[in-house]
């Protein structure tokens, strides 16, 4: 079943990577594979990784902590690197 769910950037880590208020609640059920895209300020990744990710540097990724989705670019800033901020907004679609 294909859905979309939407929040908004909370929070920029001091490493640059940007906290939202998507919860890992909400994402429960949202596949976690290429059938599910999380777009932020124009910018789009597919798939949402665990915290243990083998992805490469410069990849931005969308991470599933323990606490709430996390966008990151790996080895850098996603805040310097995208231009990120808090209060934009964030969208998990999939299918």
């Amino acid at each position: 079943m294909a859905g979309k769910l939407q929040g908004t950037v909370s929070k920029a880590t001091e490493s640059g990577d940007m906290l939202t208020d998507i919860t890992v609640d909400q994402l429960a059920d949202v596949p976690r594979d290429e059938r599910t895209a999380v777009s932020c300020s124009g910018h789009q990744t597919i798939g949402i990784y665990p915290p243990d990710h083998s992805e490469p540097e410069m990849t931005f990724l969308a991470i599933l902590d323990d606490a709430c989705l996390r966008l990151t670019i790996v080895g850098d800033s996603a805040r310097i690197m995208l231009g990120l901020s808090e209060g934009d907004e964030v969208t998990v679609e999939w299918q």
